[in-house]
């Protein structure tokens, strides 16, 4: 009975995602721009920036944020698996059992296991397997440089979120030797090359006029190669709201941010959760910008991605370039999540309060890896489920997501002489924007539907290449 009434949305999903696919190929007007990228830059890095402010020590079990009345909250893994109906699943035995999550970062954090296994130990929750993963055949040794300790620190927030997530799903941490571009997209080609894993989660980003047409092309054809393999794909929209650091590090503008922007991609923005410090207990949101931190959830339209057949006809998106956000989740640092981490310039075991897009990444590829077990499949490419059934139909809409309305994402920084330069964003609307996407999950609501309106069969109609590239 229950596969029976799966196919005909099925079939409908596939029939009308190829029909829409052939009209826009129609208008032959999805074509690249050159001038988009920055042929200057030969080099490019991909950067992580994760926010975070000193929480305690492991052998804290409580922690002074954990506090409706403190001046900074933080969550642990009860209060965001309450705050996002995550725990309904959990409680039901779908745990991310039999599927393993891809974690793509750079570098190493050498004591990322032992920190993990206090995560868990802190936080009552049983140790996965964690498998550690050159991809490009071996580690680059840990230097303790700023740099490096940046990325230790983005590998801590990366394991553990998606970890207390999905708690049973297996997690592949695979590390590039360095932060440039055409090591991370080799590191990347191996985990589809050995079809690692179910979803792959990249916290990190750039302003995309920083890659050359060259190397973008490599990034688009893995994601196309990970598509065609029904693996699902995240990556952070970046935390310096509409902007994005210029390619030198000297200065901001305004920009999508890559990997995001891909159209194969799912972008992930920021939100501000408000929910009961102790019980979780859900209250509010708004879009994610915190000046007092020089943050904001990262959005906006590109200029190398025309936009792909399922934004068609979104209100919130005029013009001709891909959107991003596609989906949010909390990045707050004020309401940030506790992460143990001791590779990150302080001592063993200490515990940060973690903010930024790219601590919701992991946990939506965490929230895959639920629909994977639940589905006893892959779900694969999520985009157009998201826009051509979650975002289009009012009663399933409601029910699976917070529709965001409040906020905007315009950034504020100090130029070379200390005077202030804003670069204006987007606000957060109803519906689709480009602050927040579609909004945050109520997963124990999306989860079902999803495994119900995605088959894999989509992903073979789509080829973003000829079809989305301008």
């Amino acid at each position: 009975m229950m596969q029976r009434r799966m196919a005909a949305p099925r079939m409908f999903y596939a029939t009308f995602a190829f029909a829409l696919l052939l009209a826009l190929l129609a208008t032959g007007a999805a074509t690249q721009t050159a001038g988009a990228y920055a042929s200057s830059h030969v080099n490019p890095l991909a950067v992580v920036n994760p926010h975070h402010i000193y929480a305690g020590t492991v052998q804290d079990k409580t922690f002074k944020c954990q506090s409706n009345t403190a001046a900074v909250r933080c969550y642990g893994p009860k209060q965001i698996r309450n705050a996002y109906s995550i725990q309904p699943l959990l409680d039901k035995g779908i745990t991310g059992k039999g599927r393993t999550i891809v974690i793509l970062d750079a570098y190493s954090a050498p004591h990322i296991k032992d920190d993990l296994h206090s995560f868990d130990q802190n936080f009552g929750l049983n140790d996965p397997t964690l498998n550690i993963i050159p991809g490009q055949g071996s580690l680059t040794p840990f230097d303790g440089s700023p740099l490096q300790e940046g990325w230790a620190g983005e590998i801590a927030l990366d394991v553990e979120w998606s970890h207390a997530v999905a708690p049973d799903a297996t997690i592949d941490l695979v590390l590039a030797k360095s932060s440039d571009d055409n090591d991370l997209v080799a590191s990347l080609q191996y985990a589809i090359d050995h079809n690692l894993g179910d979803v792959v989660s990249m916290s990190f980003g750039e302003a995309e006029s920083c890659l050359d047409a060259a190397t973008n092309q490599k990034w688009h054809q893995a994601f196309q190669a990970a598509t065609r393999k029904n693996i699902t794909l995240f990556a952070s929209a970046g935390d310096q709201g509409a902007a994005q650091p210029t390619c030198d590090g000297n200065s901001y503008i305004k920009s999508a941010s890559s990997p995001a922007n891909d159209p194969f991609v799912s972008g992930v923005g920021g939100t501000q959760l408000v929910a009961d410090a102790t019980t979780g207990a859900y209250q509010s949101e708004v879009a994610w910008n915190e000046p007092q931190f020089g943050a904001a959830g990262g959005g906006g339209i590109s200029q190398v991605y025309a936009k792909p057949f399922y934004q068609y006809g979104l209100p919130n998106l005029p013009g001709k370039g891909r959107g991003v956000p596609d989906v949010a989740y909390n990045a707050a640092i004020n309401g940030g999540v506790l992460t143990v981490t001791s590779d990150s310039g302080a001592p063993a075991g200490s515990v940060f309060i973690f903010g930024g897009t790219s601590a919701g990444s992991p946990q939506w590829a965490g929230i895959i890896a639920l629909a994977d077990q639940l589905g006893n499949k892959k779900v694969g490419f999520i985009n157009p489920a998201l826009y051509l059934i979650f975002g289009r139909v009012n009663p399933i809409y409601s029910a699976t997501f917070h529709d965001i309305t409040s906020g905007n994402n315009t950034y504020t920084f100090a130029d070379a002489n200390g005077n202030p330069v804003t670069i204006q964003g987007y606000d957060a609307k109803k519906g689709w924007d480009a602050v927040t996407g579609w909004g945050s999950p109520v997963v124990s609501k999306f989860v079902p539907l999803l495994v119900l309106f995605t088959s894999g069969a989509h992903a073979h109609d789509f080829d973003a290449q000829k079809a989305t590239m301008r």
